[in-house]
């Protein structure tokens, strides 16, 4: 890794079904991209698809296209060569919802972001995940400690976004995406890990 920079480096950017956390989202894609690195986008069938109160599939795809200047990657086909033919330096997912998590953690591949995933681990390159979901600290809690005990896998820092409201919900800082990109390509987790996510709110 050159020193504090991701100039130059070619991230795959995974993005699943959690609309409402799109919009922390694309400031640090943004972000990513004015610092040099290549952003190629990946998104689930879901994300393309589904129409919201925060706003439609499609509208989001455009989005992000204009924002990366690539392509979105939107089929398992054209994600598969994300591991042999065009290999990433890191992988991101980010936002990333309970459904796909609990997917990853047991090895299922059934969308264009596990794919992409599943390539980067076969490299051995880090794979970073911004962690979205209802119930972090219900059923899908031995799926999220399977991952964090996973080689290879690092976490944007989180924590319980509200507590009071929804206890088992857990969320990325994703501010701290680009630093964790950083430590990850070093083979390091960002510390600490569990932070008091609401503070931030």
């Amino acid at each position: 890794m050159s020193g504090n920079s991701l100039k130059g480096k070619r991230i795959g950017f995974g993005l699943t079904g959690s609309h409402c956390t799109y919009d922390a989202v694309f400031p640090e894609i943004e972000k990513l991209v004015n610092e040099g690195a290549e952003v190629l986008p990946i998104v689930t069938y879901t994300v393309k698809t589904t129409n919201t109160r925060f706003g439609e599939g499609e509208e989001w795809v455009k989005k992000l296209e204009q924002l990366t200047g690539n392509e979105v990657i939107d089929t398992i086909v054209k994600a598969e060569p994300l591991g042999p033919k065009i290999p990433l330096d890191c992988m991101v997912i980010a936002p990333l919802t309970g459904n796909s998590m609990s997917k990853l953690a047991n090895a299922m591949t059934d969308s264009p972001v596990l794919m992409a995933a599943k390539a980067t681990m076969r490299n051995h390159r880090p794979v970073v995940l911004g962690i979205s979901t209802n119930d972090a600290l219900g059923l899908n809690g031995v799926n999220l400690m399977r991952l964090m005990a996973a080689k290879n896998i690092y976490f944007i820092p989180f924590g319980q976004d509200a507590p009071q409201a929804k206890p088992n919900s857990m969320v990325a800082y994703m501010p701290l995406l680009r630093d964790t990109i950083l430590a990850a390509l070093e083979g390091k987790q960002l510390q600490p890990v569990i932070i008091e996510r609401f503070r931030y709110n």
